[in-house]
């Protein structure tokens, strides 16, 4: 099973790894792709008013363009430990111990706008961009990304499941045939739902824990669903490729 995490816009500084390089990155197909994105972000950088404009940035974040411009020589992180907020503080990874944590590591990883997908462990520096993020060069990330990032998501689905959390504008960055899909509701007295929003991260970094450090191997979403709910949670399936998260309003 691989449980398909968006990234953050929110990353933790610093690290302990030596500098970005992309052959030390899973996913080696992906390499190309990465390089060209990793140097416009450099390149983008010295203008710093232009950064402003095609990340969506205030002059407060400008300490973001200072990330991409030291994109190639800043220290790296796992990339779990890279990304933070809601959702990674839900998730709570640090904590896990022994085989859950092993399983974690295997089992985890992220959808980047910048990297594509990259594992638990994959060695990444702090950064900005996002997958709505309008970059000189033309092209939206999705046009850019698809003709890559398909195929290798195709080829992990084919081998394991794929359980994606990702928000639809990561998602588009990449199909996953047969994935298992989430939505999260709140669910009021009345019994009327609404799709969840500002706690829809926490919920899935919930879930995600839980199906990270589980024993069980599932195959499809059916056996989501059931070590879901063994957790406490309350899961409903509307289709068969499909999980609904029901939460009170």
């Amino acid at each position: 099973m691989l449980v398909l995490l968006p990234p953050s816009e929110t990353k933790r500084d610093g690290g302990d790894g030596a500098p970005l390089r992309l052959d030390a990155l899973s996913f080696p197909e992906l390499g190309g792709t990465r390089k060209v994105l990793a140097d416009e972000l450099v390149e983008l950088a010295a203008d710093v008013p232009a950064s402003r404009a095609a990340l969506g940035l205030s002059p407060r974040q400008d300490d973001e363009v200072a990330r991409n411009a030291a994109l190639w020589s800043a220290p790296t992180l796992p990339a779990l430990h890279r990304y933070t907020g809601v959702l990674y503080d839900a998730l709570d990874v640090t904590t896990l111990r022994g085989a859950a944590a092993a399983r974690a590591r295997a089992r985890l990883a992220v959808g980047s706008a910048l990297f594509g997908l990259v594992r638990a462990d994959d060695p990444i520096p702090a950064y900005r961009l996002s997958a709505g993020s309008a970059l000189p060069a033309g092209g939206t990330l999705a046009a850019r990304w698809r003709p890559v990032l398909d195929p290798v998501l195709a080829a992990v689905a084919a081998h394991e499941l794929v359980v994606d959390l990702r928000s639809g504008s990561y998602a588009a960055l990449g199909r996953v045939p047969g994935a298992v899909d989430v939505t999260v509701l709140a669910e009021r007295p009345d019994g009327t739902r609404s799709v969840v929003s500002h706690f829809n991260k926490a919920h899935k970094g919930a879930l995600a824990r839980v199906l990270a450090g589980t024993r069980a191997e599932p195959t499809d979403a059916a056996g989501v669903a059931t070590i879901a709910r063994r957790a406490g949670m309350r899961v409903e399936r509307p289709t068969a490729s499909s999980l609904s998260v029901i939460v009170p309003a």
